[in-house]
């Protein structure tokens, strides 16, 4: 069974101020991939995209991608 990323390397907690983690599950148009290509859990998943929300609201990351 395959392993999702944060599972396999021990991160507990998604932060929303860790701009490059989060930028790996956003595709080129800023846009969070969906759970079958990120490989996440449903939960993980979750939490992603609420990090990622979190993380535009405070200007870490942009809403769209130029």
């Amino acid at each position: 069974m395959k392993q999702d990323y944060f599972s396999s390397n021990n991160i507990k907690y998604i932060d929303y101020k860790d701009v490059d983690i989060l930028k790996k599950f956003l595709n080129p148009n800023g846009r969070i991939t969906g759970k079958r290509r990120s490989g996440l859990t449903a939960k993980n998943q979750r939490k992603l995209a609420t990090a990622v929300k979190h993380s535009r609201f405070m200007g870490l990351l942009p809403f769209i991608a130029k």
